[in-house]
Formats: C-alpha cells, structure tokens, sequence
C-alpha cells in the first residue's frame, strides 16, 4: 500500500519542483528570449532593403497548325530554355548590362566582374509554370532583385526583351541549322542516286539484250526466228525437189534428142554419145531417187515419179546398146553430156535449174544466218538468270538510295516550311503576359519572419540560459531536497519564521516577474503586428 501511493506523490513533486524553477528562473529565460528575439528582429531593419520585379512571360503555342506544318526544333521547353538561361546569364551579357545600368556601384571597391556577375546571377530567378491539362511549359517567371525598385524593373524588362529576342533567335538558328543539314544529306543522297543510276544504265547497256524485262521480247523474237527457220527449210526441201525434177525433165529432153539423132541415121560416134548421156541421166535419176527415199516413202508422188523416169531411162539405154552391137560389134565410146545439144524447151529447163540452184544457195545461207541469230537468242536467254542477278543487286542499291532520297527530300520541304514559320514569327514564341513590376515594398528582408525566427532563437536562447544556470546551482531550495539526501526519516521540522519585510520582498519578485513577462510579450507582439503590417 505505501508503496503504490508514493508514485502520485513522486509525480506531484516533479510539478511543484518544475513550478519552482519556473519562479526562481523566469527572469533567466524571459531576458534571453527577449533579447534573442530583439537581436534577430531589429537585424531585420538594419538590413538594406531589397526590392523584386518580375514579368511573366506566356509561351505561345503555333499559330499554324502542325498538320500542315510540322516544327524543325526540338519540343523539349526545358532543355532549350535551360539552354537560353544559360546564354543570357553569360559573363558577357550579364556584364553588358551591368556597365550600362551601373549595377553594383556600392558593393566594394574591390569588387571584380567575376564577383560582380555571380551576384548578379544570384539576384535572378527564372521560375517555370506547366499546364497540368498538357504537362508542358506554359509561361515562366523572371524576377530580379535590386535595392532600388525601379533599377530591379528596368533589369526585369531588360532580361525579359533578352529572354524573347533571343528565343526566337535561337529558334531560327536551330531551324535552320535543321535545313542545311538535310540539304547537305540531300546533296549527298542526290550524288548516290545518280551515281547508283549511272551503274544501271551502264550495266543495261553492256547486256543489252540479256535484261529481265526483255525475256519475253526475246522468247517471241526466237519463236519467230525458229517458224522462220522451218519455212526456210520447208522452201529449200521444195527446192530441192525442184531441182530433181528439173533435171529429170532435162534428162528426158537429152533422151528424146538422142531419139531423133538416132532415127536420123546420125551414125559414128552418135550412138556411143547417146549412150553416155542416158548412162549418166540414169546415174543422175538413181541419186536423186536415193535421196528421196531417205526422207520419204515408196508412194510419194516424187519417188514415183522418178521411179517411173528411170525405168523409161532404162529402156531407152537398153535399145541403144541392142541399136549399136548391130552396127558394130565395138562397145560404144562414151563421150560428155556437153556434146548433145538441146533444143529450146531443154535450154528453158537449164535456165529454171540455173535459177532453182540459185534459190537453194539463197535458202541454205539464210538457214544458216537464221540458226546463227536462234543460237544468239538461246545465248541471251541462257545469260538472262546471271545478269538478272547481277540487275537485282544493283537495282536493290538503286532503290535504297532512291527511297533515302525521296524521304530527304520531302523532309527537306518540310524543314523549309517551318523555317520560313520562324522567320514569320509564326511558331512557338515567347510573349509578354505580364509587364514587369515596380515593387513598393522590399522582399528582403522580410519583417515577419525575422520576428518569428527571432521568437525561436530567443526561446531556445531562454531555455538554454535558464537550464545552464539551474544545472550548475548546487545549493538546496526546499526542505524536500534536505528529506532527500538525510538518511534517516525526519521526525518533526521547525517552520520558517517569515518576517513582514520577507513578505514584501516576495510580493516585489512577483510583480516584478509578472511586469516583466508583460512587458515581454507585449513587445514581441508589438514587434510581430509592425512586421505584418510593414511586410514586404
């Protein structure tokens, strides 16, 4: 039972002892808080004044529509407005404007251009609105600081003609720079092209004749050349049999010339050249007939036709043998064909075998100019799978150079057309929206939270100085602290005899602390309501 009404007991100790530092340190930690705060918020008014302008600028989309015209540039606003940022806050530009607006005059005679434009970059602010709808760049902020506020407005307006003057100079560099270097690609495609067609043309040209587009041409032209060749040959196989008549009929004309020089009477050496004549028209008929039986059979009409000559040969020849062993018993003298003369019809045969020997020469040499050109045709139509290959190869390069050159070229145009929208203005663009302000009162620094920072380090400066002392105070302020460290149990204690002046100066301590506390909170408050109503 003690034992569990001790810890209510140990509980309420801590408070009274807590409540007893309090009014034995509130003076410790009120003037700390106090003067942490004063110390902060009056820096807040020693310090120069610093003023912000600022101008928002609207990122225009196109106003032609990208359906007809397709942008050169890149759409990445981040990375090419990093990439103007980075321009205009050049050493060059920045000290540019900074001699002409004499900027930085008081910062310290010491003070070198580099020192110089790193301030100033540390004064400019470039702050980015996106549209949520799109998730892209739709305006951006440019602010800059300045301790006199027209100087941070004309510095505004300065950055923000800058920022625009030189987007749209940075947009048409980029497009063009986008066209030359396709033109130069075209250039080149258009030298490949030409050059991959000059090696088409040169290789059609080399085999002519042998192209794949020209198979069906020489299929035709060898069926032709190959209907021409049997006509040919069919007119010569008639010839031919022209020919074997012709000279079966001059044989019977020689016969019959020998008929009459026998019957009349022509004796001697007549009969012996009759004899000669019909043996050799015999020999004549019997070669033709060779001939023709080779090619043809027993019941065509020329072999029996000649058939029926030889046997009339035969008969004749057979009553000139029986004619000249009556006259003489001496074998008959041959002599040549070329002693029997023979009449006109028999000269009109020699002239038509003249001319039928004439169109067999004519029909052989064509035949074989004919088998000539059929061999040349077969040869091209043999070539054409090689050459086809060959064709294929170089037409595959052709066409690949033709393709690249087609999509440079409409590329090209495309590149032209949003080149000449970049010229016209007519592209994305930076505008305006909002002029750049004059400020009325500074943005640095500002009051209000100063006086909050100051409440926040006085606070913590307090509690440190008041904890510091309690911490280091060895002495004993209660009778429990006595209890505490004796090691026996008190059995009975003398109450403190408080005089009148103990009194008073107990009550002095606790007015002073309370006037005190007020006085304090009264001049914080005091602070913080000025700050808010002289905020910047």
């Amino acid at each position: 039972m003690p034992q569990v009404a001790e810890e209510p007991r140990s509980e309420r100790l801590d408070v009274d002892r807590l409540l007893d530092i309090v009014r034995r340190r509130h003076l410790q930690f009120l003037i700390p808080l106090f003067l942490g705060w004063l110390i902060v918020w009056g820096a807040s008014w020693i310090l120069p004044p610093r003023y912000e302008s600022s101008t928002t600028i609207l990122v225009e989309q196109p106003t032609m529509p990208q359906d007809y015209v397709q942008p050169n540039i890149s759409d990445d606003w981040q990375t090419r407005l990093e990439s103007i940022k980075q321009q205009i806050l050049s050493q060059t530009r920045l000290l540019m404007i900074i001699n002409r607006l004499h900027l930085y005059p008081n910062s310290g005679a010491n003070l070198t251009d580099d020192e110089k434009v790193d301030q100033m970059r540390k004064d400019i602010d470039v702050e980015l609105d996106r549209d949520p709808a799109r998730m892209n760049i739709s305006a951006f902020v440019i602010s800059y600081k300045a301790g006199d506020p027209q100087l941070a407005q004309r510095v505004t307006g300065e950055l923000s003609s800058i920022f625009i003057t030189e987007n749209t100079k940075v947009r048409q560099q980029e497009s063009e720079g986008t066209t030359q270097f396709l033109q130069q690609q075209l250039d080149q495609a258009r030298t490949s092209l030409s050059e991959q067609d000059a090696k088409v043309r040169q290789f059609e040209s080399q085999h002519g004749g042998t192209l794949p587009d020209q198979e069906a041409s020489n299929l035709q032209i060898l069926a032709g050349l190959q209907t021409e060749l049997q006509n040919e040959q069919d007119a010569l196989n008639s010839a031919r049999q022209q020919k074997a008549y012709l000279q079966a009929a001059i044989a019977q004309e020689r016969v019959s010339a020998s008929k009459i020089r026998l019957s009349s009477g022509d004796g001697g050496s007549g009969g012996a050249v009759d004899l000669a004549t019909v043996n050799e028209q015999l020999d004549k008929l019997r070669a033709q007939l060779t001939d023709l039986t080779s090619r043809y059979t027993e019941q065509y009409p020329d072999v029996l036709i000649i058939k029926n000559q030889i046997a009339k040969t035969e008969a004749i020849r057979d009553k000139l043998i029986a004619a000249a062993k009556v006259k003489s018993n001496d074998p008959p003298k041959e002599t040549s064909a070329s002693d029997v003369e023979l009449s006109g019809p028999g000269q009109q045969l020699q002239s038509q075998l003249q001319a039928n020997q004439m169109e067999i020469t004519n029909r052989e040499n064509a035949i074989s100019q004919l088998k000539a050109r059929i061999g040349d045709y077969q040869g091209r139509l043999n070539a054409e799978p090689s050459t086809a290959q060959q064709l294929a190869d170089l037409t595959r390069g052709y066409d690949q150079s033709k393709s690249n050159y087609d999509d440079l070229l409409k590329k090209n145009q495309e590149s032209q057309m949003a080149t000449s929208m970049e010229r016209l203005q007519q592209g994305e663009r930076f505008t305006v929206l909002d002029p750049p302000t004059l400020p009325t009162k500074p943005s640095f620094p500002n009051r209000l939270k100063f006086c909050a920072i100051g409440l926040a380090a006085g606070l913590a400066l307090g509690l440190v100085v008041a904890g510091g002392l309690e911490f280091l105070d060895d002495r004993m302020h209660s009778g429990k602290d006595i209890k505490a460290l004796l090691p026996m149990t008190v059995i009975s204690e003398v109450p403190a005899i408080v005089t009148t002046k103990d009194e008073r100066m107990k009550k002095r301590r606790l007015v002073f602390g309370w006037v005190t506390t007020v006085l304090v909170t009264a001049a914080i408050l005091t602070g913080s309501i000025f700050s808010f109503l002289n905020k910047g």
